[in-house]
């Protein structure tokens, strides 16, 4: 299988940089894989688990929204938050998860309904921590 370079960037530090066979990327119109040769474009990501696969080896990384780029050069992923999920903290995303569920009261209109899509993000992601042989 042909591979292709992978950027994944935070604010904190550069979490990823290496060459990879195919990035699984939560975007925000739907899910989307990248391999070598993808055509160009731009993507907003939403909150969800992004998978690297290197040879056997898979990756997961919780990405909680960003940009995706693909070009000729390969896929860059500028990511508000990046996160390897044996990283995570698991106590405190739950903690998260009920704090952004109190704010809810206090939005209204297009505000809550945003919150509440974010809101459903985080507990998929969860869900999906919770109900694998990950933890």
């Amino acid at each position: 299988m042909a591979t292709f370079h992978f950027d994944l960037v935070s604010p904190e530090k550069l979490a990823f940089a290496g060459e990879v066979d195919q990035v699984d990327v939560p975007g925000l119109e739907g899910d989307f894989g990248v391999l070598a040769g993808a055509a160009p474009m731009v993507a907003a990501l939403r909150p969800g688990i992004m998978t690297i696969t290197t040879g056997a080896t898979k990756q997961m990384i919780i990405v909680l929204g960003g940009l995706a780029e693909v070009n000729d050069k390969g896929l860059t992923v500028l990511a508000d938050v990046a996160t390897s999920l044996q990283d995570l903290d698991r106590s405190a995303f739950a903690d998260q998860i009920t704090a952004m569920e109190e704010k809810l009261a206090e939005k209204e209109g297009s505000v809550l309904d945003r919150a509440i899509e974010r809101l459903d993000h985080f507990k998929v992601i969860q869900q999906h921590i919770n109900s694998t042989a990950m933890h």
